[in-house]
């Protein structure tokens, strides 16, 4: 599973590092490749096997139903393959800029998937997040949490 937080930089090419504890986790799961997407102003990143599950959920959905449609518009095709060569992936262009990603990025792990985030707007929505965990710490509580 991915987990922890961890701070990193993307050089001019858009290349990143991907931590030691991550790529252990890669190993075991899948042929070293990465699917990137896009979702709520950060990227997900997935091994190619989890990534595999979703697309083939995805896949039975019913595909005239208008949520499933904005589902596959913006997450499903916004997956991209990233190969890992050297311990590092390189992000593309375009969800570089979808997610604002720009020098300082931190990556979240996510036990399924990780996150990657720019840092200001990581410390943005870790402020939020820490500022809403009591309540929601409740919430997950009553469903045995």
């Amino acid at each position: 599973m991915f987990r922890g937080r961890s701070k990193h930089f993307l050089d001019e090419k858009g290349r990143l590092a991907i931590p030691a504890r991550f790529r252990e986790v890669l190993q075991t799961k899948s042929n070293h490749v990465l699917v990137l997407t896009n979702h709520d102003n950060c990227l997900w990143a997935f091994a190619q096997d989890e990534w595999k599950t979703i697309e083939e959920k995805a896949a039975k959905m019913p595909q005239l139903d208008h949520s499933v449609n904005t589902y596959l518009r913006y997450f499903i095709s916004g997956a991209q393959e990233c190969v890992l060569k050297q311990g590092r992936i390189t992000i593309p262009p375009d969800l570089r800029a979808i997610s604002g990603l720009k020098k300082e990025v931190v990556l979240v792990g996510g036990l399924k998937l990780f996150e990657i985030w720019d840092r200001e707007r990581w410390e943005e929505e870790f402020e939020r997040a820490k500022r809403d965990f009591p309540q929601i710490s409740q919430t997950l509580s009553e469903l045995g949490i």
